[in-house]
């Protein structure tokens, strides 16, 4: 069981294996762009759930 728990822990050899993987499928120029549409859904995300807790508080 606790085996499990480490099968998804990354150190830095895998994390740099991940990113040297990202750099080779999606080029230089395309990780911005990426990078840019995940900040803007994570703020996007932010902003939804701030509002569906101002809403439950005026409930």
């Amino acid at each position: 069981m606790t085996s499990n728990l480490f099968l998804f822990a990354f150190g830095g050899p895998e994390i740099f294996l991940i990113v040297v993987i990202v750099l080779i499928l999606f080029g230089g120029k395309k990780i911005p762009e990426l990078m840019k549409g995940v900040g803007k859904g994570m703020k996007e995300f932010k902003n939804a759930s701030k509002e569906e807790n101002q809403e439950d508080k005026n409930d």
